[in-house]
């Protein structure tokens, strides 16, 4: 996960550069006032979004099997905690199972 998370960061980064620099020889036109920062900043984030989708799906798809993994393993993890504690409860009130039947 961290390193679909720094390959992102590098292609946002990328884009950045891109943009400042064609911002700056004049083909991209520069913001209103004060915003000229915010405006690369938007442009190579909307930017990023796309070209990041498409190279980085490989990357991307061996993230999300991590993920579900963890989260299998930790859904494993709490039923086996839940059915620790009823095996608890049921022998320390052995007298509410006898009631019961």
């Amino acid at each position: 996960m961290l390193r679909y998370t720094l390959m992102r960061l590098g292609v946002l980064a990328g884009c950045l550069v891109v943009v400042w620099g064609l911002v700056y020889s004049g083909v991209l036109p520069r913001g209103l006032g004060d915003s000229n920062g915010m405006w690369i900043i938007l442009l190579a984030l909307v930017i990023s979004g796309p070209i990041s989708f498409v190279v980085l799906r490989k990357e991307r798809d061996r993230a999300s099997v991590t993920v579900v993994q963890r989260v299998d393993r930790m859904k494993a993890n709490l039923e086996a905690n839940r059915s620790q504690e009823d095996e608890a409860v049921d022998a320390a009130h052995p007298q509410s199972q006898a009631g019961t039947s």
